[in-house]
């Protein structure tokens, strides 16, 4: 099997760089690495040629377009039997490749998709976004997991489709907002098995502040309504949960204000959750700093998502606009 991995990159030349670091260590050496550079400003040009020789690394420039379209372009220069696509702020372990190419030999998947964690070198507040968008007392919990509610659906963070697949069902129809679902809803469609690689693990850096953060879940909670108007069987009740919690958390709010009689008992209910959170996390990364960080990540999540998901909804579902 020889792998295409195809990466889009718009202004991070240093993530980048750590990114290829990594893709040196893998085990497996039958690659080649796609480097698409989505109109940057701040081009990655120099950190790319300090890589040839120790990969086989293709550097390429166009207009910016959004990353769905950009790895459009990438597939279609693309030599392997299998593309893999990463978002830049990842770090790939050594074995990555291997686990794939032995587990799609002896489980073929026309499409597949793989976990996100934190790594070690992660800062205390990297590894509390990535608890957030992990954890079963989030919705993050659903993703990456054969626990999941419904099809499968790999992000594109961590995704690999097979040549024939894009051959048949072409590349991204749109660039942003949900373009990673969309793509794998209709490859489901078209009746190609998809599934989830468990230990295809990639560790994915995220946003390194909660305001970068809530600015990326707010867009994801966008982007739900925007597969909605594609497939509108796709939307879920899960799918309403963080626009649910956000709701509570408002309601617990106006209740101790206005100093309703039960806002006691909602306050027990939301500090019950709040220990909940800080514990688990607490036992997953053995760190207080890490566990405290978790429960302000995993709030921003929430909220953030369903800020988003009721913005959209009242705009493109209720009011009906474009």
């Amino acid at each position: 099997m020889f792998f295409s991995i195809i990466i889009p990159l718009y202004n991070r030349p240093q993530e980048i760089a750590e990114l290829l670091a990594t893709l040196t260590l893998q085990t497996y050496k039958q690659f080649e690495v796609l480097i698409i550079e989505d109109g940057s400003i701040n081009r990655a040009e120099d950190v790319v040629k300090g890589y040839e020789g120790k990969l086989d690394i293709h550097y390429f420039e166009k207009a910016n377009e959004g990353q769905g379209f950009t790895r459009n372009f990438g597939f279609e220069r693309a030599k392997g039997d299998y593309f893999v696509i990463f978002d830049s702020d990842c770090l790939i372990p050594a074995d990555y490749l291997q686990i794939v190419n032995d587990s799609l030999s002896k489980n073929w998947l026309d499409a597949y998709g793989g976990p996100d964690g934190a790594h070690a070198s992660f800062t205390p507040l990297q590894k509390a976004i990535s608890y957030s968008m992990t954890s079963p007392f989030t919705t993050g919990g659903i993703r990456g997991s054969k626990k999941g509610i419904g099809q499968f659906h790999p992000r594109s963070f961590n995704m690999g489709i097979s040549r024939r697949v894009w051959e048949k069902a072409g590349g991204f129809i749109i660039t942003r907002l949900g373009e990673d679902i969309e793509y794998s809803i209709r490859i489901h469609s078209l009746g190609y098995k998809i599934g989830l690689i468990p230990d295809a693990i990639v560790y994915h850096k995220r946003r390194t502040d909660f305001l970068k953060f809530y600015k990326q879940i707010h867009f994801f909670g966008r982007a739900r309504i925007n597969i909605y108007k594609f497939f509108p069987s796709q939307l879920k009740l899960v799918h309403f949960f963080p626009a649910i919690a956000t709701l509570g958390f408002m309601f617990i709010i106006i209740a101790n204000i206005a100093q309703w009689p039960f806002a006691a008992l909602l306050n027990i209910m939301l500090g019950v959750y709040i220990l909940l959170i800080f514990f688990h996390s607490l036992i997953k990364n053995k760190s207080a700093k890490i566990a405290f960080l978790s429960i302000i990540a995993a709030f921003t999540q929430l909220t953030a998502y369903g800020l988003g998901f009721m913005q959209d909804f009242w705009k493109r579902v209720v009011l009906k606009g474009s």
